[in-house]
């Protein structure tokens, strides 16, 4: 139906007043180990399609039809509320700035009982292994070896342009982050 944004301090004060709100939580699982919003459905970003949202879907239409999705700092949350904007008799709602932006107004956000290292902090710890591996066969072995640390800047270049980091879609599907 359409899409829709609100910012964290908004959406604090809007659940306040009415915490029968429909909130999806589209994190990975290791982000959801480690924090959550009580209340939130889970359902991870890679999982989301028609089907797998449909039985959080209003019946009928209604002046409130809203379902608010959040990850941790909105843009994953953005992804999701184009690729699901197509269905109809409900207003998706993006949670700007995500769980960090509620956490930051004082939005009740629990610790989980498990310390999980972000996918983001996996991404990194890879790629700076990568490069390190690169240069260092490259002065070692064989010069031909500097190409896969250039791969990776590269990669990392793209993924800030885009918002697309094909390390972190892989690194998604591996077991621990199921």
């Amino acid at each position: 139906m359409s899409i829709s944004r609100i910012s964290a301090a908004d959406f604090v004060s809007a659940r306040k007043s009415n915490s029968n709100k429909t909130i999806i939580d589209i994190r990975t699982p290791a982000e959801c180990q480690r924090q959550y919003l009580p209340g939130s459905v889970y359902l991870p970003l890679q999982r989301l399609n028609a089907e797998s949202v449909a039985q959080y879907l209003p019946k009928t239409a209604s002046p409130d039809n809203s379902i608010y999705l959040l990850c941790q700092s909105g843009i994953r949350a953005e992804a999701a509320a184009r690729k699901l904007a197509g269905l109809k008799n409900v207003e998706w709602v993006v949670i700007e700035d995500g769980l960090s932006g509620i956490k930051a107004c004082g939005g009740p956000v629990v610790a989980g009982e498990r310390k999980a290292m972000s996918l983001e902090r996996q991404v990194r710890i890879a790629a700076g292994l990568v490069i390190l591996a690169g240069v260092i066969l490259g002065s070692l072995s064989s010069p031909l070896f500097y190409a896969l640390s250039a791969f990776v800047g590269g990669g990392l270049v793209f993924a800030g342009i885009t918002d697309r980091c094909g390390l972190a879609f892989v690194l998604a599907r591996l077991p621990w982050n199921q």
